[in-house]
């Protein structure tokens, strides 16, 4: 079964995050074949639009944690480095795709996958959905660019208290606060999503191109970006981050003593 399922239709190419059983969580091989399919989809002129979306109850739930912890008990570097070789380029290539990019958050959006949501131009979110930066939580920083995304939807009151508090924010709420930009029955996003990145497509995508270019991709996001991967970095050596994922698959309530 294919981690990614991709599909055209109307000049729009959907990329549905395929791991249900695990709400979609980033495994490495999924995070490599997105990062690919979408610098394809970027280069390729007969997509106008993109809509990007889970399968089953969650839109994503960030990280797979399993892996994470079976890579860092391994004593494999890799976890350390996701940040800069996974997560940022595929933020960047989101940012600077030349096209417009929606979010079709069908459920839950957890870390890295809500921070895939705040990264897109637009958000349709089923009445469902929840969005959670739970970083803390496993004894880590913000990444996937939402130290610099999510500040500019909500505000930086609004984004500390998601951060520091680790609390969902439901739907609706999401839609008061600026954070998504409608709201729809559940099961109706991802058709809801398709409907307008249609009628994005045939509009003047390179004045999109444009407008995208202007609004958002500078180096003010690449700066975030590269403080981002240094202070996760710093983060997942800690003894914090190990005790907390080594608790989450305990499913036992960690103890923090701040190393």
């Amino acid at each position: 079964m294919s981690e990614l399922l991709i599909d055209d239709a109307e000049g729009v190419r959907t990329f549905t995050l395929n791991r249900p059983e695990a709400f979609n969580a980033f495994t490495v091989a999924l995070k490599e074949r997105l990062l690919e399919a979408v610098l394809e989809a970027a280069a390729d002129d007969a997509v106008r639009a993109v809509v990007l979306t889970g399968a089953g109850k969650a839109f994503c739930a960030g990280q797979d944690l399993k892996e994470h912890v079976a890579l860092l008990e391994a004593g494999d570097p890799a976890p350390l480095h996701t940040v800069e070789r996974h997560y940022n380029p595929l933020v960047k290539a989101i940012v600077g795709m030349p096209k417009p990019v929606i979010a079709a958050v069908n459920g839950t959006a957890a870390g890295a996958g809500a921070s895939l949501a705040y990264a897109s131009d637009l958000r349709i979110a089923a009445a469902g959905a929840k969005f959670l930066m739970a970083f803390a939580n496993v004894g880590l920083t913000a990444d996937s660019g939402a130290s610099w995304t999510l500040p500019r939807l909500i505000g930086h009151g609004r984004a500390m208290e998601m951060m520091l508090l680790a609390q969902p924010v439901g739907a609706e709420e999401a839609l008061r606060i600026g954070m998504v930009n409608r709201v729809v029955p559940d099961g109706e996003a991802l058709s809801a999503a398709r409907e307008l990145a249609a009628r994005l497509a045939a509009g003047p995508t390179t004045a999109y191109a444009k407008i995208k270019e202007a609004m958002a991709f500078s180096g003010e996001l690449a700066a975030a970006l590269d403080v981002e991967a240094r202070t996760q970095a710093e983060a997942g050596s800690t003894v914090d981050h190990r005790e907390a994922v080594a608790a989450f698959v305990a499913k036992r309530k960690p103890v923090f003593t701040g190393r």
